[in-house]
Parts: structure tokens; sequence; C-alpha cells
């Protein structure tokens, strides 16, 4: 079985690679050929792409070829989950060729450059892009006033569960389940009797109040609740495919129950905590823990990450926990080396280039197109459409509903699912919006509809709206230096005939990964929530808790540790087999499945998988195959010329050739130094005087690609290991959460959330 997934593994990063190797030809139709070198990034912004690359043009074999540098102006579209970038269509402004003057040449070229890059260059690595971006916050994306305070902090050395619910325990009779249900909590808790009953870890816990407190009920478990059961294992399906041995583990543990019905967070060590030295560093953290748990020794002080954030306090058990920012923390956190136990925390350690890299990661939209004519939506109100002003702003928002609306103008707009709509009254009919709302950039994160700020329109056509989402739509924010999960603001729910969540910040383990986000505590990954992604009425529980309605953020086990390293570290989202599909051509599919957009059939998204041939293939959002439409351009690995002359025939996946921001030329020699810069039309030593500072930019630059490239790799290889994980169930044609009540609410397909 070893051989068979190391076989898969090395078919999956060859057919990857492939399609990355450096640098690309073009063959004219006179002859000539030109050679594309690897672009180098300047900007990033929206779905616009700025970049520069080297290229070199040749009229025959006879002849020495001509070098420059064009600039590229590139509309993309971005496919988060598979981490690359497709060029859409490519303007190129500028064509700089040393010692060459003939304009007709040089504007012949920039027109051949616009029409064949978005076939010839292929799909760009996303982590190549980001290493090799010098990018800065844009204001609008930057996440101001965020509430930074402390939740309650629970300290346990025993395997523990939080179990939250928001405020006091609301109950709701489930016609379907034949007993009264807490509506406002994410967790499976019924009352039959006089007893609550709690589901998770697939075993039955009961208390005499909801809140607890909870013992292991064994097998004294009355027949209505069994009856819960039974319907809870239909919904959420066995999980095959790779499990950790502490995720299996976890079958077989009672674990002591902890509620709560305000804000709090649970960190827990496996006994008493184990500390172990970081090298180089004066930290300690606690290697018989899930959470991030510091030491600093030489301060006697003890720092925890939670949501994206750091606090301290001088005793862990009890501890009076302080917010301190991440630019504040000790330098000591920053020196932790990638590839060690604890470098997932250096995305949040402000100034690292983890920290750089995920800041710039905020920024980058997934992007589809939407089809003016197929999507709808459908927006549903407790009663009367109820709107409350938005302080600071001309809109209010809608109260009284799950779906995020606001009313701007005499008009009311409504994002559902990376989607802007807008209709001319607040129950429609809703139409997709073709612009969206002026002052939506400056909703402040305290109104529960903050989050629509991050959903991006970017052209218009007669038949398509082009737009796309960051992933401060899912919850994920800058917060200054570093990404940050929640807003930290307690968001009223709404509940009068229904209960409706707003998204929560605090209690369910939050942690990042550089490839997949954030995702749920590990704690969590078996049936602690009423988990299935849509495969039955069951699952309404996705509204809210998390941001919009149909996303669940992964489960996450770390089974070969950092993330960072350039071996196997690094997350694994928890996936769920839909039989479905097993006997069809989706079966082999492994995926890291985050973009909402591949919930909707009213939007054209294209990404890559590798199948069970393990060629790389396009698929659409219809999850039909599409051809490969490869070029029969010349092979790019057969050395059409030489550009050093002296045989130098270095690997193509990397930069031979590479630019300044000048456009000056330069070629690394036999030992990987960058000491010749193109010169009219021979390749001359680099200036002395200038010497050291170009070298320190080139050997920077090529640094940020290597560890780009490494990262990509790191990211396919690991997910090519990774749980078989099916496409996304459902026809979700973008009306509504078809789901229905969670955990008391009958059958319905409103998207409500149960029916007092």
């Amino acid at each position: 079985m070893k051989t068979l997934v190391t076989v898969c593994l090395l078919f999956a990063t060859l057919a990857v690679s492939a399609q990355n190797e450096w640098p690309k030809l073009i063959a004219a139709n006179d002859g000539s050929i030109i050679k594309i070198y690897q672009p180098q990034p300047e900007s990033f912004s929206n779905n616009i792409l700025k970049y520069r690359s080297a290229i070199s043009f040749q009229n025959d074999s006879n002849t020495d070829p001509l070098f420059g540098t064009f600039w590229t102006v590139a509309t993309v579209e971005t496919d988060k989950d598979n981490r690359k970038i497709s060029i859409v269509s490519a303007k190129i402004p500028n064509l700089k060729i040393a010692g060459d003057s003939d304009e007709t040449q040089i504007n012949n070229i920039k027109s051949l450059l616009q029409s064949e890059i978005p076939s010839v260059a292929g799909e760009l690595p996303l982590d190549e892009v980001l290493a090799s971006l010098d990018m800065r916050v844009e204001e609008k994306k930057l996440s101001n006033h965020l509430n930074n305070t402390p939740p309650k902090i629970i300290y346990t050395t025993r395997p523990s569960i939080l179990v939250l619910i928001n405020g006091n325990p609301i109950l709701q009779h489930n016609k379907d389940w034949g007993v009264d249900a807490v509506v406002n909590t994410p967790f499976t808790m019924v009352k039959v009797a006089n007893n609550f009953y709690l589901y998770g870890g697939k075993r039955w816990y009961v208390a005499a109040a909801a809140t607890g407190p909870y013992q292991y009920a064994e097998n004294n478990i009355p027949a209505a609740v069994k009856k819960v059961e039974t319907a809870l294992n239909n919904t959420n399906n066995a999980e095959p495919g790779y499990e950790s041995d502490s995720a299996a583990a976890q079958h077989n543990v009672v674990s002591d129950i902890i509620v709560s019905t305000t804000n709090a967070e649970l960190v827990q060590s496996n006994g008493e905590a184990n500390f172990t030295p970081i090298s180089g560093t004066n930290l300690l953290y606690v290697s018989n823990s899930d959470n991030d748990i510091f030491m600093d020794a030489s301060a006697q002080q003890y720092y925890l990450l939670i949501s994206g954030r750091w606090y301290k306090s001088p005793q862990l058990k009890n501890g009076n926990w302080q917010y301190i920012a991440s630019n504040n923390l000790p330098a000591d956190f920053s020196r932790i080396p990638e590839g060690s136990a604890k470098d997932n925390v250096l995305a949040n350690v402000a100034g690292t280039p983890a920290a750089r890299e995920a800041i710039m990661d905020a920024q980058i939209p997934q992007t589809a197109k939407v089809d003016r004519k197929k999507a709808k939506a459908t927006v549903t109100y407790d009663g009367t459409p109820k709107f409350e002003n938005i302080k600071g702003t001309d809109m209010q928002y809608g109260v009284n509903t799950q779906s995020s609306v606001v009313a701007y103008k005499g008009s009311y707009y409504s994002v559902e699912n990376g989607v802007w709509f807008e209709a001319p009254t607040a129950t429609g009919p809703w139409s997709v919006a073709t612009q969206r709302p002026d002052e939506v950039d400056i909703i402040p994160p305290s109104y529960p509809v903050y989050n629509m700020k991050y959903v991006y329109i970017y052209d218009v056509s007669p038949d398509w709206v082009y737009m796309g989402y960051t992933p401060g739509y899912l919850n994920a924010f800058i917060d200054g230096p570093t990404v940050v999960y929640g807003t930290g603001y307690n968001y009223d729910p709404w509940w009068g005939n229904y209960y409706y969540p707003r998204p929560y910040t605090w209690g369910f383990g939050m942690h990042y990964n550089p490839w997949m986000g954030w995702s749920l505590g590990f704690d969590y990954s078996f049936n602690w929530f009423n988990v299935g992604f849509g495969t039955s009425y069951w699952n309404g529980w996705g509204g809210g808790w998390w941001g919009p309605s149909i996303y669940h953020p992964p489960f996450g086990w770390r089974p070969w540790g950092g993330g960072y390293g350039y071996g196997f570290g690094g997350y694994y989202r928890n996936g769920f087999y839909d039989n479905r599909f097993s006997n069809n051509r989706f079966i082999n599919e492994r995926s890291f499945n985050t973009n909402i957009y591949n919930y909707r059939n009213d939007v054209a998204i294209n990404r890559t998988v590798i199948n069970h041939n393990n060629a790389i293939t396009n698929i659409n959002s219809n999850n039909r195959f599409i051809s490969n439409n490869i070029s029969s351009r010349p092979n790019t690995n057969r050395p059409i010329f030489d550009e050093s002359r002296n045989n130098n025939r270095a690997n193509p996946r990397f930069n031979t050739i590479t630019t300044d921001r000048e456009g000056n030329v330069f070629q690394r020699n036999q030992r990987g130094q960058w000491l010749q810069q193109r010169q009219a039309r021979q390749w001359q030593p680099v200036n002395a005087m200038q010497r050291p500072q170009v070298i320190q930019n080139l050997e920077r630059q090529q640094q940020m690609q290597n560890r780009g490239m490494s990262r990509f790799q790191n990211f396919q290889s690991q997910r090519a290991m990774a749980p078989l994980f099916s496409r996304p169930a459902g026809n979700f044609n973008g009306g509504g959460n078809r789901f229905g009540g969670f955990n008391g609410g009958g059958n319905n397909n409103n998207g409500r959330r149960g029916h007092f």
C-alpha cells in the first residue's frame, strides 16, 4: 500500500511539474522563436496580476537571440482549493529589448504575447506568486477595530470537550425526532423526560440540566434517544481513508464535558503539561497538547495562541490572560525554525515570512463568473422584514433573517454564498447585482453583516458578472501584521418563531494552516456537530455559526508535524465520503475543498484535479470533464538555443534568466551566481560598483521563488496523500439553504433554523 501511494504521489508531482517548467516557447508564423522565462510578480490585487518576465527573441538558429523584459497586466482566475492561478487575458503595456529599437518588431512581439500568454503560461502556482510579492495590505481589506478581549480560557489536563450554548438554553420540539432539542447550539443536545442527552464522539452523555454536569450514559439510553442516534448516524457517514493515530484514539475516549453559555476557549494537555525546548530559542512548548501553549523561560511568562490572537499570563492554570499584539511578542517567537513541531504559529508572528504570506493570501480572492440568467437567491424572514441602522453609514441590515441583507438608497442587496444580488424590495425579486453598495467597505466589524465587504464585483458582461471573495467572507481577517479568525464581537442571534445564529469567534479551537486556512479543533472530528455536507435535510446547522450558511471549516490533525517545513508537514482536513460517487470517476479525486462556489451550479469555475489515471484534467463547475486544450507548440524541454553559448543547460524549472524592476536582464552561471548582465547583444560582467546590491536583490528574489516552489510542491504532496474527499453534495442552485432546521425544526426547504 505504501509503495502504491508513493507511485501515485510521484505521478501526481510529475504531472503538476510538467505544466510549471520554464521557459515557455512561442513559435511565430515567420519561424521566429520567443522564449518566455518564469514570471516575476510585482502586484496582485483583486483579479489583476501584474508581473514582468525575461524574454528572448531569435529570428533563426544562426543568429544570437535578443534578450529583454516585458511587463504584463493579466486578468486571472484564482483556484485557492488547488493553489493555482489561471491567466484569462493579458495586456503588455511595455516591452524592453536590449540594443533593439525596431518599433515595428517590438509591437509585433507585444501583440503575439498578448494573444498567446493565456494558453502558453498555463497555471501559475499561487504560492510561488505570493512568495515573490512585496505586497502591502489594501486599506479596504484591512480589518480595523476588531475585538481582541480574551474569552474565558479553561485549562484542563484530562480529555475534554467544550460545548457552547449561545446564552440560556432554548428548547424546541423536533417533530421528526419526537423530542425537544436545544436549538441555540451547534451540538446535538436533546431533552427526554427530565434528562438532557448530548451526542458526540459516537457516544451519549446525560445530565439533569442542559448546562450539565454531564456523565457518560453508557448503554442506559431511552428509545427516543436511540432514534436520534440512528438519524445522526445515517447522516454522518463513516470516514474512510487516512486517519491519524491520535484521531483514531478519540473513538475510545470518554471526554469530560464542559458547557459554557458565554465566550470560552478550551485549552488542554494530556496529563500535566510536558514542556519541551525549541531549538535556538528560550521558548518551551507543551508537547503533550494540540493547543499552542508556550512558556518564555527567560521571563517566566506563558503564551497562548487562540483564533490567531496571542495572550499571556504568569500562570497556566487559572491564569489572568491578557491580549498581546503579535508585533509585541518576545523576539524568540520569530526564531522558531520552519519545519519544527510548532512552526504552525509562525503565520501569527509579526514579521515572519509565514505571516507575510498569510497576509497576502488573505487578500487573494477565490474567483468565479456568475450566470446572470441562472443565478437565483431566496431571502426569507421570520415575519415582516425588520431592519436596523448600521452606525456610521446610511445603510440598514436585516435582523430577522439568516441571510446577509442590507438596504441602501432605496435598494436591497444580499450576498448569498459568494454572489451579490439586488432587489427593489426586501423580499425580492432578486437578480444578480452588477455593483456593490458604495458604503459596504465602511461597515464596522461590530455588525454581523461585516463579512459582506469581502465579496467583490470585478467586471460585467451581458451574460456574466465576474465576482470573487477573500477569506474575510469566511470569517478570517487581517488584523495589523497577521491574520486572525473572527471579529471577536458577540452578535445577538435572532429568535422569534425561528432561531438564526451569527458568526462566532471563540469556542471551536480554530487554528490556521498556510494552505487550507482556518480549521476546527482536532477534538471535534467525530460527530460532535451534526455534519454531513448536505446529504440530508437534517443538516441545516451551517447557517451562521462560522459565516455563510453552507460553509463549514474543515477539521484538521497533524500527523507529521509542522506546517511550513519542506517535508510532509501541515494539517489534513477531515474529509467526508459520499457513496453516491463510489462507482464513478470522482472516487479517486483528492481535494482540499473550501471553495463555496463549488456548491453552486449557477457559476462557472475551472479547477484542476488529479484523476484516477494520474493525468492533469480540468473540471468545470457542473462536475463534467473538459478537454485539456494542450497546445501543439514546441516541447519546452528541448533546447532550441543555448542562451549562454557555453552549454549551460540549467534545470528549466528554475530561472537561469531573470530581470530586475528596471528591466535589466541577468544570467546565472554554472555555479548559480548572478554575474552576467545583458547589454546590447552580449553578456557582460555585472558592474563591479553595483554588484553587491544587484546580487543581493537577485539572490533574495530567487530565494523567495524557491520558497514558493517548495511550498507549492509540499501542498501538492499532501494533497495527493490526503483522505478521499467527495464533491459537495446536493443540487444547490443559489436559492437559499435548502437544508432544514438543525436540532429542532422539521424538514423545510427555506433554510430556516427551526420553528417555535
